[in-house]
């Protein structure tokens, strides 16, 4: 089993008003950026369905430099409907990020979350201050 130290959250970078379903990002991910897989493990949809991507046990495509010891966690949205950063999560969605990253600290104790604008300075993704929030 991988050492997971960080748990990094994601926006799908989608517009207010506009779907990214599971199935479209997993996709887009292996059609276009030529991934073997969607590059995250978890996947929280605009009703709070999280679906699973990569396992667990396998490395993500998520976060440059960031990815061997990380699980990545990404949220349908993130953008307003002029395609600005804005927090676009849905309750449900919260509801959902909370039982999930619950249940990741549960198992990887030791591990930060935090967002992908934490690590990767320049992008605004997840649209929202992970740090203080969660």
């Amino acid at each position: 089993m991988r050492t997971i130290t960080l748990i990094i959250i994601h926006c799908s970078a989608t517009r207010e008003g506009t779907r990214y379903p599971f199935a479209k990002c997993r996709h887009d991910h292996i059609a276009n950026r030529r991934f073997k897989d969607i590059g995250y493990h978890y996947y929280i949809d605009r009703e709070g369905v999280i679906w699973t991507g990569r396992p667990e046990q396998e490395v993500g495509a998520h976060c440059r430099n960031h990815n061997k010891h990380s699980i990545g966690v990404c949220y349908e949205g993130g953008l307003d409907r002029q395609g600005r950063p804005k927090d676009t999560r849905t309750q449900a969605q919260k509801r959902a990020m909370e039982v999930l990253l619950s249940d990741l600290k549960e198992r990887y104790p030791k591990a930060l979350v935090l967002g992908h604008r934490d690590l990767n300075p320049g992008k605004d993704c997840p649209s929202f201050d992970v740090r203080s929030e969660l």
